[in-house]
């Protein structure tokens, strides 16, 4: 990558993932700079930079992810805290968006939490936003900043893209209709079919499958979502395709909140491995010998050297 100077460009980790801003900080040769993010008594949130970053294009790397409204204060008070330090420009780096599944209004009087947040963000002096696999692609309309939104499938699809998986007969099944896109999307790269779980969900949560449209008969199955949260949709998804005759079944997804119980699922369920990208800190949780995660460090600071350096970003969207 391209030399930078020191006082051109900051990073800054706050508390949600760490140790992806570490990486991050690594694969760009830029070392995370110096913050406070202490608490009060009272439990009100304090965050002081370290040194001066007048003048800066600074990068604040966190995921909203949980405790969700614990870790977006603390970003809406660093926002706060760099634009009254004088910085040239903020560029948030969210891996995950938390609120982005409450995008439209389903029921009377439901707020629509993820054009909230991007506003707090917009309003609080964000002036750029990078993140991943939107849980709807409307949210970037939710913005009058830019919003460069990266793609957990060409990372998951390099998992799958061994001699190991190309030896057997692969279908790609998304757990419902709205995932359709990115199913397609890594089939194509695993040159295979898609088959799509029809499902009905009564309430948030929980998830009630309907049947199967395409053919998983003697297959191995590769599901794909974008998130899993209590893995009630994607274990029901697995034990449906079994039932179907699959061989064996395989899950992934961009973003691993495994929220409640649902470790418990995965380890009871019949997916054999659930591939998740580290968009979300699994450190020091109690984690299923089931899952595997890969980095995403390398393509966000590829998209953050590239914002940086007034390069285009729609390359590494393949």
């Amino acid at each position: 990558m391209s030399t930078v100077y020191e006082r051109e460009i900051r990073l800054f980790s706050l508390n949600s993932n760490r140790p992806l801003a570490e990486e991050i900080a690594k694969e760009i040769g830029v070392p995370l700079s110096d913050c406070q993010v202490k608490r009060f008594s009272d439990g009100e949130l304090y965050i002081n930079i370290e040194e001066s970053v007048r003048g800066d294009d600074v990068y604040v790397i966190q995921s909203t992810s949980s405790p969700v409204n614990e870790t977006l204060m603390e970003l809406l008070v660093m926002i706060d805290a760099l634009k009254r330090a004088s910085v040239r420009t903020i560029n948030i780096v969210m891996p995950y968006y938390g609120y982005a599944r409450q995008d439209r209004k389903a029921r009377s009087r439901e707020p629509i939490t993820a054009k909230l947040v991007a506003d707090l963000l917009t309003v609080a002096g964000a002036t750029r936003v990078i993140t991943m696999d939107l849980h709807a692609a409307q949210i970037q309309g939710f913005f009058n900043i830019p919003v460069d939104q990266l793609l957990g499938v060409p990372l998951i699809s390099t998992y799958f893209e061994t001699e190991e998986f190309q030896a057997k007969d692969i279908v790609v099944v998304s757990p419902d209709h709205g995932g359709v896109t990115r199913a397609r999307k890594l089939a194509e790269r695993l040159k295979a079919p898609i088959a799509i779980i029809d499902k009905r969900r009564p309430k948030a949560n929980v998830a009630e499958v309907m049947n199967i449209v395409g053919s998983v008969e003697g297959k191995t199955a590769i599901l794909i979502d974008d998130i899993i949260d209590t893995a009630g949709t994607i274990t029901l998804a697995a034990d449906a395709i079994v039932e179907a005759g699959a061989k064996e079944v395989y899950a992934s997804c961009t973003h691993p909140v495994l929220s409640g119980p649902a470790m418990e699922r995965i380890d009871n369920s019949s997916i054999k491995e659930l591939v998740v990208l580290n968009t979300i800190d699994l450190t020091g949780r109690p984690c299923s010998s089931k899952i595997k995660q890969m980095s995403v460090a390398h393509l966000l600071g590829e998209a953050i050297m590239r914002v940086h350096e007034h390069k285009s970003v729609s390359t590494l969207f393949d």
